[in-house]
């Protein structure tokens, strides 16, 4: 595409972006968009709704867990200088790496970290402090929780796995932190003037903080800036600007250069992280149809497109990139609904410069899918989260999601009650939306009575819980309109206890 493209492009990106916001409470946002060598940038809305700061290009955000990308891509380097293999169990370069199965930990491999099929519990978030060793007492708090499958069974989104792969990171390159070999080995040779890593950094920029639904139904300011130190590997703090994001992207598709023709992988390892390892269960729509090393891998009509979402306390982000078009586009938002932007931007920016068709959202399908009930039927867990998939007294099905561990903590611990529908022959969804999302309940695969051994819900593999594991929690006793079903299953591998 041609400079005259990208800069016609410009005029609709700023009047679907104010508007896009504001239909969507969003408080402020930053986008920026490649085209072979062009970049353009635009902001719109505030930084902090208590103090009006607004937003501009060059912004901070929170970017979440598209910072495991930047993990990702430093574990690449490792492996190319010949410091690291992919299939070696990561425990020879992270001995402290362990969980309740001991075999597991040992034969967990550094490329099912990268392409999360380890089978670590996913969603742990304990804060160890500020300390440079907050991300290896994590590491070592590990041992306290349940693996979740055996290692390269099968996809589950799992965060635990980049602490860990922070950690190999940091202690390989022998640099007292994550943050540290960030900075030396990405920031730096990049050029990414406008990244922080640690909070103290990104106050000396223009940085937005997060915003949650208030009680007024408005936006307000959220309590907290930042995730607990020892997620940061996996997303917790790292802020950037939307035109960094891109240069990074750029360095992906212009085979591991930099913009000044700074080499940061070679060709081939930029390659193999957009090989598939692993396709994911469902549709594809929510995460993608598959996963790379380190990167989302989604199937469009029109062509390939790579990227990563990210998501941290009343921040959302979203990075993307056609390799075989040279088109990238970044989404940095800082509370609200942003799903109705990410989609305004990447239809925009896709069809008119790509012509890949953007991606598109689960919607309940008329009529329903029949299904029959009795494989999704029962009491599923993950470290963040239960789910008991049960009939209500009409005879339909409906999910009770209930927050566990630190996500309880961090959003409370009411359940949701939210109705099925038959979706696919091996998937359910949502009935009604949340912010426009239906989720999908996927099954991806099922024991010999054909019931589901695991379900696949947002990302992540939930475990079918024992009889005794599921009765320590009588959730549905005050819901006169929802009928508890009891799940003869063997007993699973995951203690609530």
């Amino acid at each position: 595409m041609t400079d005259t493209d990208l800069d016609g492009l410009l005029p609709e990106l700023v009047a679907l972006l104010d508007t896009a916001t504001r239909e969507n409470h969003v408080p402020g946002a930053a986008v920026a968009v490649s085209d072979g060598d062009q970049v353009i940038e635009l902001a719109t809305g505030v930084l902090n709704l208590n103090t009006g700061v607004a937003a501009t290009p060059d912004s901070l955000f929170q970017i979440g867990s598209i910072t495991k990308t930047l993990t990702a891509t430093l574990t690449m380097q490792l492996v190319e200088a010949g410091l690291v293999d992919l299939d070696e169990p990561a425990r020879t370069y992270v001995p402290e790496l362990t969980v309740s199965d001991p075999a597991a930990a040992e034969s967990v491999t550094v490329r099912q970290l990268l392409s999360h099929t380890s089978g670590l519990p996913g969603d742990v978030f304990t804060d160890f402090g500020r300390g440079d060793d907050a991300v290896l007492r994590y590491v070592e708090g590990l041992k306290d929780h349940d693996q979740m499958y055996e290692p390269g069974r099968m996809f589950s989104y799992c965060n635990a796995a980049y602490s860990v792969l922070g950690l190999l990171v940091q202690r390989i390159r022998e640099l007292p932190s994550w943050e540290a070999a960030l900075r030396e080995h990405l920031i730096a040779p990049l050029g990414l003037t406008h990244m922080a890593a640690l909070p103290e950094e990104a106050l000396l920029f223009r940085t937005a903080v997060g915003h949650l639904d208030g009680p007024d139904g408005g936006q307000q300011v959220a309590p907290i800036w930042q995730l607990p130190r020892s997620a940061a590997p996996a997303g917790a703090s790292t802020a950037a600007r939307a035109r960094d994001l891109i240069a990074f992207a750029r360095a992906h598709m212009n085979g591991g250069l930099a913009q000044d023709g700074t080499r940061i992988l070679s060709e081939a390892s930029v390659a193999a992280m957009r090989e598939q390892q692993v396709a994911l269960p469902g549709s594809g729509n929510l995460l993608g149809t598959g996963w790379g090393l380190g990167f989302a891998l989604i199937d469009r009509p029109g062509g390939l497109v790579v990227g990563h979402d990210g998501g941290t306390i009343g921040q959302t982000s979203r990075l993307r990139f056609a390799p075989d078009k040279g088109v990238a586009f970044s989404v940095l938002t800082n509370g609200g609904d942003a799903l109705p932007v990410f989609e305004a931007v990447e239809r925009a920016v896709f069809g008119a410069l790509a012509g890949i068709e953007a991606q598109s959202r689960d919607v309940p399908p008329q009529p329903a899918v029949p299904i029959e009930a009795e494989p999704f039927l029962g009491s599923y867990a993950d470290a963040g989260q239960r789910v008991d998939i049960v009939r209500s007294h009409d005879g339909g099905l409906q999910a009770v999601l209930t927050p566990l561990g630190a996500i309880a903590a961090l959003t409370g611990p009411d359940p949701q009650y939210k109705p099925l529908v038959g979706y696919t022959p091996s998937s359910l969804l949502d009935a009604e939306p949340e912010r426009g999302r239906y989720l999908e309940y996927a099954v991806p695969e099922v024991d010999e009575q054909g019931r589901a051994t695991h379900l696949f819900l947002g990302g992540r593999i939930h475990t079918r819980m024992s009889d005794a594991d599921a009765l320590r929690y009588p959730l549905l006793e005050n819901r006169p309109d929802v009928r508890p079903t009891v799940d003869h299953s063997p007993p699973a591998d995951v203690d609530l206890g």
